[in-house]
């Protein structure tokens, strides 16, 4: 590829409203355009990451026995009404008619598509283990797209749906071969940060499940780790164990709190803690219903942990039930456990409190030196509904949590029975009956993978692309290129290395050396030659001038014959290959 052909322009100016080094590079480098919120057309040099990286996926699918396919974007409506998920999923789905009116979506994921063409096509238990793969573009109405490609409404990913006739057949192609491969790969192309993190399985459904999460300040994500264990979790469903106070029981007394409301205002008042607090936080369900969650006054309720408990999606409460509850004096001491409106969870953090401080469910009165066992006549149902913090006891009793942002670059979910069942999937056993398979899914996000490997591989001046990932592996700078010779000698260069299938730029512009080396560290490709130098009012012969070779991945900066500089760049990318 000659510089002066390949379209999409590099600046020195940083874009505005670039939050994360990733958008900024790729922007500056000529990597993509803006199109629309959250859409961007991906230049040549992105493509050719991109299909780096799917090169490297498939070869690891394919190591496990994965068959690649490609599913349709485009839907019938009926295929989502099997599984349920038409229903469910809300307006991040794009749904549309025909010139028929015929009711259409765009594929967000491809579990529905993948299960009919299985339950069409394996119907004897001859044909199991099997997994199918593809990469595919995805559509999703994102509210807030955002950093570039890091969250995008269109973009391409690797999904993959394996089926197995039994449980102890899905775990083990789970854990001891898909779980490998995604190591292998997130090591290949530069990501050898991301580690595999306990997750929610999200409108995915099923039961277990892991996201592969790059550990990096970039991310939206916040995960939980203990170094003393190497636990990872997703925040969402991060556990973590709570130290009590330890203060003995004293006798529950009523108290006038006029005007306290907040967890700050209370403590004020009666000079206590938040830890001494049981706050309450109330939300409306989806069915209907409302939730009257309690946690310890220094926690914050994990909304994901909550929905699970309850079963349905939060919303927000109804503004007739918050004053019908006298909200902001909210307590579980009076309330009524048999209650068709409501329900009454209690956070595992509250389970050894004494002489805790709570609502008494009357606007400006509050309760203190509550003890449940004692002053409830009903069972609280204790659950885990609270955001872990850094600093909390990990659930190995020898580690402390700490947290760290990531970016989801992967996921691996056990989906069970869910989509097989509700779209009747059948195949028929060796005993002759007919049986329900189980199946999982293994994503891997191909065009977050491209920015996410900016964020971990750059410095102050551009992107350092690992080798196996990089657009060019080889950058020409022609200095002086007026000057014949110095053309023709980094063309020859040039052709000796594409004839070895070396991806190649050559600059043959005619620009300063400076706008050339800063394209060149914005392009970053893992190898840079300038030619030039050495050449001009010099009386060598071609072979015995020097050109620069230099690279920040590898961490060398020398000068070579010319003669020998085609040797030294293939050994160069043989010994780090």
């Amino acid at each position: 590829m000659r510089m002066s052909k390949l379209i999409g322009e590099r600046f020195k100016e940083k874009p505005t409203d670039c939050n994360l080094i990733s958008h900024e590079f790729l922007l500056r480098g000529g990597y993509m355009r803006h199109v629309t919120n959250g859409v961007y057309t991906l230049l040549n040099p992105a493509v050719k990451v991109m299909h780096n990286i799917e090169r490297i996926v498939r070869e690891e699918m394919d190591k496990i026995g994965a068959q690649e396919i490609l599913m349709p974007n485009m839907m019938p409506k009926e295929l989502w009404q099997e599984s349920g998920r038409y229903q469910s999923v809300g307006s991040e789905m794009f749904r549309f008619k025909d010139r028929n009116q015929k009711d259409l979506v765009l594929g967000m994921t491809h579990e529905e598509p993948c299960v009919d063409v299985a339950r069409a096509c394996a119907t004897s238990y001859v044909q199991y283990p099997f997994c199918l793969y593809q990469f595919q573009t995805k559509f999703r109405d994102e509210p807030r797209p955002r950093n570039g490609l890091i969250r995008l409404r269109e973009f391409v990913m690797k999904d993959a749906y394996s089926f197995h006739t039994t449980q102890a057949d899905l775990d083990d192609y789970y854990y001891n071969q898909v779980m490998p491969a995604y190591r292998r790969i997130y090591d290949r192309i530069g990501l050898s940060k991301a580690v595999a993190v306990e997750s929610d399985n999200g409108m995915m459904g099923g039961k277990v499940s892991h996201e592969y999460t790059l550990l990096c300040p970039a991310g939206e994500d916040v995960i939980a780790h203990c170094d003393a264990c190497g636990y990872y979790a997703n925040s969402e469903v991060a556990r973590s164990v709570v130290i009590p106070s330890g203060k003995q029981v004293a006798p529950m007394q009523y108290i006038d709190t006029p005007n306290c409301k907040t967890i700050d205002q209370v403590c004020a008042f009666i000079n206590t803690q938040p830890q001494q607090l049981a706050k309450a936080v109330i939300y409306g369900l989806k069915d209907g219903r409302h939730v009257v969650a309690f946690v310890r006054g220094d926690y914050e309720v994990e909304e994901c942990k909550l929905e699970h408990c309850c079963g349905s999606e939060l919303c927000d409460a109804d503004p007739e039930f918050l004053h019908k509850m006298h909200a902001g004096s909210v307590g579980f001491v009076g309330l009524d456990p048999n209650a068709k409106d409501y329900v009454i969870l209690l956070d595992e953090s509250l389970r050894d409190e004494h002489n805790l401080v709570c609502g008494a469910n009357e606007d400006g009165k509050h309760i203190i030196n509550v003890d449940y066992a004692r002053d409830l006549n009903y069972t609280p149902n204790f659950v885990d509904i609270r955001k872990v913090r850094a600093g909390d006891k990990c659930t190995c009793g020898k580690g402390t949590i700490k947290l760290e942002k990531g970016v989801e670059v992967g996921n691996i979910f056990e989906l069970g029975t869910k989509y097989t069942q509700s779209m009747g999937m059948k195949f028929v056993d060796n005993d002759g009956k007919a049986k329900t398979p189980i199946m999982g899914c293994y994503g891997i996000g191909i065009t977050r993978a491209i920015p996410s490997i900016v964020e971990v591989n750059h410095d102050e001046r551009g992107i350092i692309w690992p080798l196996e990932v990089a657009p060019y592996k080889v950058h020409i700078c022609i200095l002086n290129a007026k000057d014949k010779s110095v053309l023709t000698a980094g063309a020859e260069l040039e052709q000796a290395l594409s004839e070895e299938n070396i991806d190649v730029v050559l600059d043959d512009r005619k620009v300063s050396m400076g706008v050339m080396l800063s394209d060149a560290d914005l392009l970053g490709a893992p190898i840079r030659v300038v030619v030039g130098r050495d050449f001009v009012n010099s009386d060598q012969e071609l072979i015995e001038k020097q050109v620069e070779v230099s690279s920040k991945l590898f961490g060398i900066h020398t000068l070579v014959r010319y003669g020998d500089v085609f040797d030294y760049i293939m050994s160069l990318l043989k010994d780090k290959k």
